[in-house]
């Protein structure tokens, strides 16, 4: 499927901030456009303030570089900026060379679905200047937001403990746009559905949904709405009882229920939007089950997020399946991943690659220089700790030491011997040719179950979670620290 196809019609190679314009002009002006460079998309944190995240979007990247390309109309628009002057703002000869522009960076990534921890390169791009800072803004745009959905659905599908989690966000989502992708994400970080047809129509993902308290109060009763709901879908019947009286809405249930048996039909359960869902969940299933209905299930939604969902199952809450919405599609308790995009060397003309520091009064927000890579040592099927290295660089299959990017103090001793290992970056293009198969879906969701299995179960906790060891590998925290010590001494002021 094409994704900028389907839903744009368009290339979308000016969903760019401003800035990445003028810095590319600039570079083309000063004769630096055509120097090769290495980028790294990372984030700092984990949202949620969990323990690990969910990378998702790849195929939403693919696509934009596939189709990366300034259009004639990308060419006029630009063309009718102007300057505080009235001048143009961009010479021809660079609007010249932006229509000629053609995508040719190699870029790896990790794949979607795989678990990722702070400061680890999500995506690696090399390839000319002006490229690699063009394509900034969209993959962080994309990335960003997928990956943090993918995650809010994961934390919310460990809460619910393998029950089935629907996602029904649509009308609270941020836009068109944000709609769909998170409905993908969702599902990626393991919802079973959506509500969102177009999502089903362009992703493949499974939709569901039955009806609103405006069919209920359509119609004169109650009972009336159920017996003609049950009528249009008598093998779907999945009734939402608390739009005047919740537990006189079960029995109106189970009484359409007992009408569709006659027929040799299988009412499938009730949904409870409002109220104590505990306590009605609870009176509900005790209902259901005197009337004979011990399979129909229970659905339960309101607001609904990982800990409200964790509170009603120590609360013994008959519940079987959760349908989230708001708090899902919006990321309601964080907005924002917060990943970045950093330039991490530049090469010589001797073809050497020179490595490059990014300086902060904050220690998190200095970079990892460097054309580097990581990966990932497991013992027997659990994930154990991810190095991050210099591609390249030779380093003691003996022994290896890690080192906490952040504090120093952290360091983690490997046996590569009794380990198994994992380059977690895998090439998706090289020299702008795509040489990555985009997984399914289906796959991507068996990548996240598979990934999340790895993580010890402390990783995975709600609230403080144990932090999972990440750290450079010896040779680059000592390049590491020798850079900032020179930057600082060279950018004193003196």
């Amino acid at each position: 499927m094409k994704i900028t196809k389907d839903l744009y019609q368009s290339s979308l190679t000016l969903l760019t901030d401003y800035y990445q314009l003028t810095m590319a002009y600039a570079y083309w002006k000063s004769g630096k456009g055509e120097e090769e460079a290495v980028f790294n998309l990372f984030f700092r944190k984990h949202p949620f303030q969990g323990g690990f995240t969910l990378a998702a979007g790849l195929e939403y990247v693919i696509d934009f570089c596939e189709n990366f390309k300034f259009t004639d109309k990308d060419i006029a628009f630009l063309q009718g900026m102007k300057n505080q002057d009235g001048e143009p703002t961009f010479e021809k000869g660079f609007l010249k060379y932006l229509t000629d522009l053609n995508f040719t960076c190699d870029i790896d990534a990790v794949e979607e679905g795989t678990v990722v921890f702070p400061n680890e390169p999500l995506v690696r791009v090399k390839g000319p200047l002006i490229q690699c800072q063009l394509l900034e803004t969209a993959l962080l745009n994309i990335l960003n937001f997928q990956s943090l959905i993918a995650t809010k659905a994961a934390r919310i599908n460990l809460a619910a403990k393998g029950e089935p989690v629907l996602e029904f966000g649509l009308r609270r989502a941020q836009g068109i746009d944000g709609a769909l992708a998170a409905s993908r994400a969702a599902y990626i970080g393991g919802c079973a559905s959506t509500s969102n047809v177009m999502a089903g129509k362009l992703f493949g993902i499974p939709v569901s949904g039955t009806h609103a308290h405006s069919w209920i109060m359509a119609f004169p009763s109650e009972l009336e709405a159920f017996e003609a709901y049950a009528d249009a879908f008598p093998d779907q019947t999945l009734f939402l009882v608390d739009t005047y009286d919740t537990l006189n809405g079960v029995r109106n249930a189970i009484k359409v229920g007992q009408m569709l048996r006659e027929k040799g039909k299988e009412m499938l359960g009730i949904r409870l939007d409002s109220g104590d869902l505990a306590y009605f969940s609870n009176e509900a299933r005790k209902m259901l089950d005197e009337a004979g209905f011990t399979n129909a299930k229970i659905v339960a939604s309101n607001d609904l997020d990982e800990q409200i969902i964790t509170s009603l199952k120590n609360q013994e809450a008959s519940i079987n399946v959760w349908g989230v919405g708001t708090k899902l599609v919006t990321a309601y308790d964080q907005p924002a991943l917060g990943a970045v995009y950093k330039l991490s060397a530049i090469q010589t003309d001797k073809g050497n690659w020179e490595p490059k520091i990014k300086l902060s009064q904050q220690s998190l927000k200095i970079n990892i220089p460097g054309y580097h890579n990581f990966k990932r040592f497991y013992s027997r099927g659990k994930a154990v700790a991810d190095m991050i290295y210099l591609e390249g660089q030779e380093f003691s299959e003996q022994s290896l030491v890690i080192i906490d990017p952040i504090d120093q103090t952290r360091r983690k001793r490997i046996m590569p011997a009794f380990y198994q290992e994992e380059e977690l970056l895998v090439k998706i293009f090289k020299k702008g040719k795509r040489q990555y198969k985009v997984p399914t879906l289906e796959q991507v969701r068996e990548r996240v179950a598979n990934q999340l299995e790895s993580l010890d179960k402390t990783h995975k906790r709600l609230v403080n979670p144990h932090l999972y060891p990440v750290g450079l590998e010896e040779n680059l925290h000592h390049l590491r620290m020798e850079l900032i010590l020179s930057a600082k001494e060279n950018n004193d002021g003196h």
